[in-house]
């Protein structure tokens, strides 16, 4: 079956850096886009980041542009969040998902098929 398992999550303080990571199993890596969601405390889970399965095209939300940047590596099957300047705003449980690639829209939760089992990031001020 498939398997999404996130890590790297952690307590950093404001201003700060962590690297997430998602190691898939059970599908084909390079037919899917990847994405990373949040939910931060008492709010919906909400979009981040997610990359094609080239990895030649990535898309941000908004308010990580030009501080978050995602990756991937199909010879390993994962899929990588750099985090840098990391704001309070940012405190969340980080999940990563797989989409089939020739379907859906990226920024759209529910046209992702896995989820992985989340990740806790919290920035203190």
């Amino acid at each position: 079956q498939v398997q999404l398992v996130a890590t790297g999550g952690g307590l950093v303080q404001a201003g700060g850096s962590l690297r997430l990571s998602c190691a898939a199993s059970g599908l084909t890596f390079n037919t899917y886009t990847m994405g990373w969601f949040r939910q931060p405390p008492g709010k919906e889970r909400e979009f981040v980041s997610a990359i094609s399965w080239s990895g030649i095209s990535a898309y941000y939300a908004d308010s990580v542009k030009g501080r978050f940047t995602i990756s991937r590596d199909n010879a390993k099957n994962t899929v990588f969040l750099q985090m840098n300047s990391l704001e309070p705003e940012d405190t969340a449980v980080y999940y990563c998902a797989a989409k089939r690639a020739s379907s859906g829209d990226v920024m759209r939760k529910n046209d992702y098929a896995y989820w992985g089992q989340g990740t806790q990031v919290t920035v203190s001020s």
